[in-house]
Order: structure tokens, then C-alpha cells, then sequence
């Protein structure tokens, strides 16, 4: 029988029996792989979960009770239960569900999410009013997948065992966190310590001991003997110094076992936390084989695993940044790799199989990891540290305070610079130029394809570096054929001819190939355009675009970066002050939160895409039409289309050379 199709909202799972419940549990697993299969997203994290997820469902009020997912990767079972399931189909899609939990999208989301290790403070948080609000309602936070090896983790911890706030915290260990003893010990021992008879009986032993002159030493005996039991047999004597009641670990794939622990902890005090044991990518086998591949994915075959083929024989940058890490790392042996919990996503894999000495993740702690670089470049060694650009900003004081500060010759190396589609706005790498670009003696820079990244990383090894550098790249396919020979680089110089034109666009990495497609229809339009490859952001070239001030009726600058702050105010800034008398505009993202899409959706929807860059520098440059239909009139010697995007290195009229002119 399915039940999935009886299950519109949390109260409907409460009319199930456990031993249905454990059936519901397939299906809602099916329902997950067929969805992803489609969609793409995270597969193996929210496989995990399934049976946790049903069993919160059947034992705890939603939404009246609170459940913080942290990261909340792992809520696709979640959403199904929640009155979602019709919309599944749409999840990461422009438009529709969004891929993590989000406040706006459900009554039954709480709180937001997308980074990770906040679930507990959050919680403490939700903890905190409710008691301040005189209410009685459970919260629950759910952390896993690691997240329990960053430090905001046990800052909350730390903080809600001094509170001694009713919070259960439930720790989702699937072997990349804590520990793997999952034992007909513990789970008996657990069982017993959440019975409510053992707690009532546990409740009037202490009351009865209060009575007594010498209470003090018998119920420090009663705690120190438990604490042994426990301690001997189970690994959760950590949380208890933190103030936390332990259980388990128990198996995290029991329905009624879970059920029933869940059931007996619901009806306790305190700050409580429960120990599951579950495997990453449960029930499928392709996932529970390989959850790093599967963690996060793209469309696949759901029978045989195997995912959609790139249409595209270019590598990605990432793949292309792990290739050139290898590289510096055989050129010299001071050459090490820091990430923190990403060294798949930013292709540093084959750096650690091959140079395992020099290559430290470090967890989910970017703040330690900003730290730890500063250490060892303060001592002679040449420290890159990778991560996404989203998380980089969770080290933000580090890079301050212990890199530039400092002066140390830290290499940041940010991965996912600008939007990446469908993960959306808490993944979005949208503001790095801006707030990287506020701190003073840092170099920042975009290439603009797989070449120049490799000529600057090469660039950053072959020299002594004054300072810290930061070179951000998108989460994409190379635009142009990877070269054999390594490209020479002028440092902190533009790239592009400065000599005979009207129209400047100052384009930052991922946007200039952009910039090379509307200048070709500008060309068409009666325009003289130049395309400057802007590709330090911090310092920029104030030699070259001192010369551009000369000469251009109108400057056009293109960042896929918030525009506050970021490289477009920087030479807004410059020109103003130099008394610059042309047309000038920036063109980047709005000051807003960016949703989830393909990146093409998003460009579009945030003016950047190839239409709006051409209306923009076409109304700048005073031949706007009236009325609309500007773009249809635009391409009418082109039958209504859009020029095709040109082939690598075609550059179809707009002249760029590699130095420096004018």
C-alpha cells in the first residue's frame, strides 16, 4: 500500500502505525532518488536522514514545535512530508523550491539555511524567546554531515549548557563527524536512560537525597557513577561537561526505535542531546558507495547512477585550479593546500593523494583555516587556502586582522565566484570583490579563463609576495582552450588596447567574455568599442585607465559582484575625482539577495545578461531608441537573432591585445 499519497502536511503521519511509518520511509526515499535524478541536489545527505525526518514528523507538533535543520542540505524528506511533495519536481529550478530550507517558502521552515554548524545557536535562540514568550513548545536542532567540527557548533553548545534552556539537539552521525559505535550496548543503555520510568524513578532518588545533611556528596556519588557507565561505553562524555544530557548513539535507520527515543526525550528537561548513527546516501547504492560524488549532483540515471555526460570537452575551473596546484606544488616544496571540508568541490583531491603532507582540511572551520595559513606563511611556507567564495566570508576577521594585517603572503583562492545557480543566494559567491577590496595591502583578481588563472597562480609561486592575494573564479566551464605553455602575466596590470576608441568596457573576469560578445553587436550598432580585461580589481591599473579617462566618451564597467563596493564604485570613485567628463556606468548585481536558477535565468533577471549590456552602453552612448523593441531593432540585419556566441579566441572585430597600449 502507499501511504506517500495520504500524506499532505506532518499531522497526517501521526495516523500511521510504526511499523507503516517504516514503509513510509521507502517510499519517501524513492520519491528522493526519482526527484534528484531530474533536478539534480543534494542525494546522499538527505537519503540519510529519511527515517530521522519521518520520525520527527510522527513524534513532535509542526510547526507549533521548531525543527533547525542545520545546513539543511538534507530537508528534500522534509519537504515532501511538509506539503511540498507537488512541487518537488521544481526544487533548484528558477521559480520554484528552493534547496535548503527557507523561512519564506514554509511554515514548517523556521529558519533559514545553507551554511553550516549554526543549528544549535539558531535554536538556542528559538529556545530563548519561547520561554521568554511563556510558551511550552519543543525545538529541536539537527546537525550533522560534519558541521560538528565547526567552532559556531560548540559555541552553541557551550552556551545553551550554561543556559540549561529544554533543547534537544540531535547529532545525525553518519561517520563524517564523531563516531561509528553503534552497539547493542549503547542502544540498550540508551534505552533505558530516556524510559520515562527510569527518569521518574532517577527524579525521586534526587529529590530524596535533597533531604539528606550530606546531599551534596551522595548525588555528586549518583552523577559520577552514571557519568562512568556512560563514559565507558559510550563516546558523549564531551557534551555532558558541556552541560548537555547524552544518548546513544543508536541507529538512525530504526523507525521504531527512533520513535520510541524520540517519544521518551520529548517528555524530559534540559539540554539533551541524542546520538544517531545513519549512513550517508542510505538505500542507494550507488550514493552509500560513494557519498562524496553523490553528496551533491546532477541529473542521473536512477538505475544505473550514471550521470548526464558534459556536452562541453573543456574542464571546469575547478578542475583546471586542482590541475595547476600540482603543478606549484612540484615546482616547490613550500607549497601547501588548505581547505575546509571541500576538497572535492575545489578539485583538490589529487593534491592530497599525491602531496598528503601538504594538504590539511580542516573542517568546517574557515576562521582556523585563515589563522592556520597565517601561521605557516609567517614561517616561510607558501600556503593556498581554497574554499568557496560564500564561505570565505565566514573568515573575513582572519583575513583582516591575521593575514593583511600582517602582511603575510596567504594565497586565497575562492571557488564559486559570482553566482552558481542553483544552490542560490546562500552559495552565491556575489560579494567577495566588496569586501575583500575594503582591506588594504590585498591584491585581488578575476581571470578571465583557465589560462590566466594558471598564469597567475604561477605568478604567485615564482614570487615573493608583499602581501595577501585573492583570486576568485566562477563555478564553470573554461570559455577557451587550455594552452600547454604557461601565459606570461603583467602583475596588477589590465589586459586590452587602449588606442582607438569611443567606448570602454572594463570587464572583471567571468564578464569578459560577455563584454567580447556585446561589443561585437555594439560593432554592428555604428559603435568603436574597446574591451579591457580588468582582471586586478585591487589595486586596478590607474596607469591604463588614467589613459581610457583620456580618451572614452563612455565607460562601461561589468562585475559579477554586488555593485556596492565593489569594482564599479572603485572607478566611479577615481573618475569623478579626476574630473573625468564622459558617460559612465557600472553594471552588476543589485544590492538584494540573488535567487536559486541556471546562471543564464540569472544574468538576465540581474541585467547582465548580453541584451541589457547592449541596450545599457547603446542608451549610454545617446543612439537609444524611443519607444521598446531596442534589442529586436538591434539585431534585424541578423534575422531577430542573437549573434551566436563567437568560438574560443574569435574575438569578430573588438581588437584585444596581450600588453598594454596607448
Amino acid at each position: 500500500m502507499a501511504y506517500l499519497d495520504d500524506i499532505k502536511g506532518p499531522e497526517d503521519t501521526k495516523k500511521l502505525s510504526v511499523d507503516q511509518l517504516t514503509e513510509l520511509a521507502e517510499e519517501v526515499r524513492h520519491e528522493i532518488i526519482s526527484t534528484v535524478s531530474k533536478t539534480g541536489g543534494h542525494l546522499a545527505s538527505s537519503l540519510g536522514a529519511v527515517e530521522l525526518t519521518v520520525a520527527l514528523h510522527y513524534i513532535f507538533n509542526l510547526p507549533e514545535d521548531k525543527i533547525i535543520w542545520d545546513v539543511s542540505h538534507q530537508t528534500y524528506g522534509h519537504k515532501i512530508l511538509s506539503g511540498r511533495r507537488d512541487r518537488m519536481n521544481t526544487i533548484r529550478q528558477y521559480g520554484g523550491l528552493a534547496g535548503f530550507s527557507k523561512r519564506d517558502e514554509s511554515e514548517y521552515d523556521p529558519y533559514g539555511a545553507g551554511h553550516a554548524s549554526t543549528s544549535i545557536s539558531a535554536a538556542l535562540g528559538f529556545a530563548t524567546a519561547r520561554d521568554h514568550a511563556g510558551l511550552e513548545h519543543k525545538v529541536i536542532a539537527v546537525i550533522g554531515d560534519g558541521s560538528m567540527t565547526g567552532g559556531l557548533a560548540f559555541e552553541g553548545l557551550n552556551n545553551a549548557g550554561h543556559l540549561k534552556k529544554d533543547l534537544l539537539v540531535i547529532l545525525n552521525d553518519n561517520t563524517w563527524s564523531i563516531s561509528k559505535n553503534v552497539g547493542a550496548i549503547s542502544k540498550y543503555l540508551t534505552s533505558i536512560m530516556a524510559d520515562e520510568k527510569f527518569n521518574k524513578l532517577r527524579n525521586e532518588i534526587w529529590e530524596l537525597t535533597g533531604r539528606f545533611k550530606r546531599r551534596d556528596k551522595i548525588r555528586e556519588t549518583i552523577s559520577n557513577i552514571e557519568n562512568s557507565i556512560k563514559g565507558l561505553l559510550v563516546p558523549g562524555m564531551l557534551f555532558q561537561k558541556l552541560g548537555f544530557r547524552y544518548f546513544g548513539p543508536i541507529d538512525g535507520h530504526d523507525v521504531p526505535l527512533l520513535v520510541k527515543t524520540l517519544q521518551d526525550l520529548k517528555n524530559l528537561s534540559g539540554p539533551i542531546m541524542l546520538h544517531i548513527a545513519t549512513v550517508k546516501g542510505k538505500g542507494y547504492e550507488p550514493a552509500e558507495e560513494n557519498a562524496f560524488k553523490y553528496h551533491g549532483v546532477g541529473k542521473f540515471d536512477k538505475v544505473t547512477g550514471e550521470f548526464s555526460p558534459s556536452k562541453d570537452g573543456r574542464p571546469n575551473y575547478t578542475d583546471v585550479f586542482g590541475d595547476v596546484m600540482l603543478e606549484l606544488a612540484e615546482k616547490d616544496n613550500r607549497v601547501v593546500a588548505i581547505t575546509a571540508a571541500m576538497a572535492s568541490g575545489t578539485g583538490l583531491v589529487p593534491f592530497s593523494e599525491k602531496f598528503p603532507e601538504r594538504f590539511f582540511d580542516v573542517g568546517i572551520a574557515e576562521g582556523h583555516a585563515g589563522c592556520f595559513a597565517a601561521g605557516l606563511a609567517a614561517e616561510k611556507m607558501k600556503p593556498y587556502l581554497v574554499v568557496y567564495s560564500t564561505f570565505m566570508q565566514r573568515a573575513f576577521d582572519q583575513v583582516v586582522h591575521d593575514i593583511a594585517l600582517q602582511k603575510l603572503p596567504v594565497v586565497i583562492c575562492m571557488d564559486r565566484g559570482g553566482l552558481v545557480g542553483n544552490d542560490g543566494p546562500t552559495h552565491h559567491g556575489t560579494f567577495d570583490l566588496s569586501y575583500l577590496s575594503a582591506i588594504p595591502g590585498i591584491v585581488v583578481a578575476a581571470p578571465k579563463d583557465g589560462n590566466e588563472l594558471r598564469a597567475m597562480l604561477h605568478y604567485t609561486v615564482d614570487n615573493e609576495l608583499p602581501g595577501p592575494v585573492a583570486i576568485r573564479y566562477p563555478r564553470d566551464i573554461v570559455p577557451t582552450e587550455m594552452k600547454n605553455e604557461i601565459d606570461a602575466i603583467d602583475w596588477g596590470e589590465w589586459e586590452g588596447d587602449t588606442g582607438d576608441a569611443d567606448v570602454f568596457l572594463l570587464a572583471v573576469g567571468t564578464m569578459y567574455m560577455s563584454a567580447l560578445r556585446s561589443a561585437v553587436i555594439l560593432e554592428d550598432r555604428g559603435l568603436n568599442v574597446a574591451v579591457i580585461n580588468a582582471r586586478f580589481v585591487k589595486p586596478f591599473d590607474q596607469k591604463m585607465l588614467a589613459t581610457i579617462r583620456g580618451r572614452a566618451k563612455v565607460i562601461v564597467t561589468l562585475e559579477e559582484n554586488q555593485l556596492r563596493g565593489g569594482f564599479g564604485q572603485a572607478v566611479a570613485d577615481y573618475l569623478l575625482s579626476s574630473g573625468y567628463q564622459g558617460k559612465f556606468k557600472a553594471l552588476g548585481l543589485p544590492d538584494s539577495f540573488v535567487t536559486h536558477g541556471n546562471r543564464d535565468q540569472l544574468l538576465t533577471e540581474t541585467g547582465l545578461d548580453i541584451d541589457t549590456i547592449v541596450m545599457e552602453t547603446v542608451a549610454l552612448a545617446g543612439h537609444a531608441t524611443n519607444g521598446t523593441g531596442l534589442i529586436q531593432k538591434l539585431f534585424s540585419r541578423r534575422n531577430g537573432q542573437v549573434p551566436s556566441k563567437p568560438a574560443p579566441g574569435d574575438d569578430r572585430g573588438v581588437t584585444i591585445k596581450n600588453r598594454k597600449s596607448g
